[in-house]
């Protein structure tokens, strides 16, 4: 009897969506990921939940439908990790016309029917505070509704969820090898360890790396993918409102302006063909000076590639039909041979949809085992048990519990943990209760939670993952981070 039923490898977005479904129709699964979970592209999204402008205007209305419903789904399933916000997009007199974006606006509405979230509207920015931050010529904007997600922590919790309903996630571990008989048989190399693992299915759900694991460890053709490297940068905050603008570049890309952990505005994307190593992905110059063109083209305030405190860039594998790369769609294959054991191939793909992208792929395994129906959409990730509607009374809740707490402490910590910050900060009766400070917000209490509950075991973890306060903490602060979690592990 194999140790598993099914075996994936890859700790993204993808991967440890398969997991959390698959762990929760009842089969019994092990996630290998070579370094820490979301690692890579996963933690380098555009950070939203949309139904995608730049789709519905290729007239993909199936799936902007499609990515609408899911928008609902996270709403209800992950209120504290996914916001909505209102989204504005200024017209331009040498982009799209004015008629034209009212009228997909429109049909965006249409097209999420069923949505709690309100409707789109023209604004005035003359008169609105969405037109302080813009150059004098703009005096139309479009304001719509869409939804931001922190991605990083939407990866850790769909671990947490899968490995409370029985998966075995292992960090630090790779897969060396895997012989295809009857049963996958894989040579691991977990956190230094050689260790042999079977499994009656295999996921290859490794992202860029998904044709070298096919070619080089599991031997076989890889399937037909291009690989795309997407970057945004972090600049410092340019505008006091909590909206997202939609900025139309001279080539006609979309490109977003995100209010970013509060005192930053995330922007981006910029997207083009990637050749190299996966683990090596990094921002071109032209990249960076292209966004902050995109910028300067609305904004008063002059963005320079100098102010740049940061880059964000990760590189995926997209299918690839007829020298076409869809960056959007994501893909799967299945290969069931007589003989063999199963093979399931998932890569690829937005946010957005990656909940249905696992459903869908872990329902190719039903007729070789008995599984429960599907179930995701209709159950909260954890802490994710309340209503988006009511974050702020979440928000409250924890500060009069916890009355050490700030109001931007406290918005930090639902928007990370939901309802489970209790397992953060326990009786904690004063912030000594919380052990060492790292800085004014992070203590000894969370990053002991990190590392015993969400696999956290190297600063950057921390730092730039479980959370993003790698970009206001000080030099001697992450020393002592280091020290400190040095001192947690042994």
């Amino acid at each position: 009897m194999a140790d598993y039923d099914l075996a994936i490898i890859g700790g993204g977005l993808n991967g440890v969506s398969v997991a959390r479904d698959a762990a929760g129709r009842g089969l019994r699964v092990i996630l290998l990921e070579q370094g820490d979970l979301g690692s890579a592209a996963s933690s380098a999204s555009p950070r939203l939940i949309h139904g995608d402008l730049a789709v519905l205007e290729r007239r993909a209305f199936l799936r902007v439908r499609t990515a609408l419903a899911e928008r609902d789904t996270w709403l209800r399933i992950a209120p504290h990790l996914v916001r909505p916000m209102r989204f504005a997009i200024p017209a331009h007199s040498d982009e799209r016309p004015p008629w034209l974006l009212r009228f997909a606006l429109l049909l965006y509405d249409r097209l999420a029917s069923r949505s709690r979230l309100p409707a789109s509207v023209t604004v005035d920015v003359t008169h609105h505070p969405i037109g302080n931050a813009l150059k004098r010529p703009f005096g139309t904007a479009f304001e719509y509704s869409d939804c931001v997600v922190d991605d990083s922590r939407l990866v850790v919790a769909h671990a947490v969820d899968a490995a409370e309903r029985g998966a075995d996630i292992r960090t630090g571990a790779r897969c060396v090898r895997a012989d295809r008989l009857d049963v996958w048989r894989l040579a691991v190399i977990d956190r230094g360890h050689r260790r042999v693992v079977t499994a009656r299915a295999l996921a290859n759900a490794s992202g860029a790396w998904t044709a070298s694991v096919a070619e080089t460890i599991l031997r076989m053709p890889p399937p037909e993918t291009s690989t795309i490297q997407i970057g945004q940068i972090v600049v410092r905050r340019l505008f006091d409102i909590d909206n997202v603008y939609v900025f139309q570049h001279a080539d006609r890309q979309l490109i977003f302006a995100s209010p970013y952990e509060r005192d930053f505005t995330l922007l981006g994307t910029v997207g083009h063909a990637f050749k190299g190593d996966p683990a090596a992905v990094a921002m071109a110059a032209a990249d960076v000076a292209y966004l902050c063109d995109a910028a300067n083209r609305y904004f008063r305030e002059r963005v320079e590639p100098s102010d740049v405190i940061r880059t964000v860039a990760g590189a995926n594998m997209v299918w690839d039909r007829s020298g076409r790369a869809r960056a959007w769609d994501g893909a799967m294959t299945f290969d069931a041979r007589r003989g063999k054991a199963p093979l399931l191939t998932i890569f690829g793909g937005d946010v957005t949809t990656a909940r249905l992208r696992a459903e869908r792929a872990v329902s190719n395994l039903t007729p070789f085992y008995p599984m429960s129906p599907r179930w995701s959409a209709r159950t909260p990730l954890p802490g994710g048990d309340f209503a988006w509607a009511q974050f702020d009374d979440e928000v409250d809740r924890a500060r009069a519990r916890w009355r050490f707490l700030d109001e931007a402490e406290a918005q930090r910590l639902v928007s990370a943990y939901g309802t489970r910050i209790v397992a953060v900060l326990g009786e904690a009766k004063s912030r000594a209760d919380l052990g060492p400070a790292f800085g004014p917000h992070l203590t000894g209490a969370e990053v002991r939670y990190l590392m015993q509950k969400e696999w956290a075991r190297f600063p950057d973890d921390v730092l730039w993952r479980r959370t993003k306060l790698g970009l206001t903490m000080a030099p001697a602060e992450r020393e002592a981070l280091t020290t400190f979690m040095a001192t947690a592990a042994s």
